[in-house]
């Protein structure tokens, strides 16, 4: 946990600098987002600082006790989530971890593109306020509910993996949230630089498609009960695409600038576009 809570430290250490950088040069150009750096970075920071320090108390939880495990009833639970007791698979949790560990570096493929290249340390900034949105709620959640996983009703699983002290982290889906928060921030960033984009719907499409799929892995896998699944998706969904909307330049692609010449001196002229109403 120390080393993960270092390179979150170092990489937002540099994220800022990246920003700071950016932000100071008196020829910025206008960009699709906007950012208040005297109030984004340290809260930027406390999102990210709250998440790391609760990931250490949600994993490292007691175990729970062996009798209260025999003494679980599925009948308990609800009618929506009973039928995922049943459910166990490994294989399916290991596929889930492929989805969960892969979509965190992901964001870093926007660096491909030219435009967004430039702007690396306002995008990596608003990554972590984004991820570190979710992960607040998320550890918030899983040790104010303390929900015992599917798996812990199955007789079928080992006793050992029942009463593990992860046991209680059922409440709500971290994988298909951080997931969900990292490929529709994707989507919603890189449109954002690229609104005459056609076909903008595949790339949120392609971000639904793998937060479904692991969703639906962890249901398999025994890990999640629907509800979790469905909160965590729903949470994660919403701060990748909302973190960034409400970063959102209102005037980006209205505004052009080109030079001009009187023959005497040279300038930029600076062209608002308004926007029009269509009449039927």
């Amino acid at each position: 946990m120390a080393r993960r809570l270092a390179l979150v430290a170092t990489m937002a250490i540099l994220f800022f600098n990246l920003v700071s950088a950016q932000t100071t040069n008196a020829k910025k150009k206008e960009r699709p987002f906007n950012f208040n750096n005297k109030w984004e970075i340290p809260v930027t920071a406390a999102l990210v600082a709250w998440p790391v320090y609760g990931m250490s108390k949600v994993y490292g939880r007691d175990p729970v006790p062996e009798a209260e495990i025999l003494a679980l009833n599925v009948n308990d639970i609800n009618k929506f989530d009973r039928p995922i007791a049943d459910n166990y698979d490994p294989k399916a949790a290991k596929t889930s971890d492929l989805f969960f560990y892969g979509s965190m570096p992901l964001p870093l493929v926007l660096l491909l593109d030219n435009k967004i290249r430039k702007d690396a340390g306002q995008i990596g900034l608003m990554y972590l306020e984004t991820m570190g949105t979710f992960g607040s709620v998320y550890v918030t959640a899983a040790m104010s509910a303390n929900r015992l996983r599917p798996y812990a009703y199955n007789p079928n699983v080992d006793i050992i993996k029942r009463t593990r002290g992860g046991a209680r982290n059922s409440f709500f889906a971290g994988h298909p949230g951080f997931v969900a928060s990292s490929t529709f921030f994707i989507a919603q960033v890189y449109t954002s630089y690229h609104p005459e984009m056609k076909f903008k719907w595949a790339l949120y499409a392609i971000a639904g498609a793998a937060t479904v799929t692991t969703g639906l892995l962890r249901l398999k896998a025994g890990q999640h009960f629907r509800s979790d699944v469905i909160t965590g998706t729903t949470i994660g969904t919403l701060s990748g695409i909302l973190i960034p909307h409400f970063h959102r330049n209102k005037n980006y692609k209205r505004m052009a600038f080109y030079p001009c010449s009187d023959g005497y001196s040279n300038g930029i002229t600076a062209i608002y576009k308004l926007g029009t109403r269509k009449r039927g």
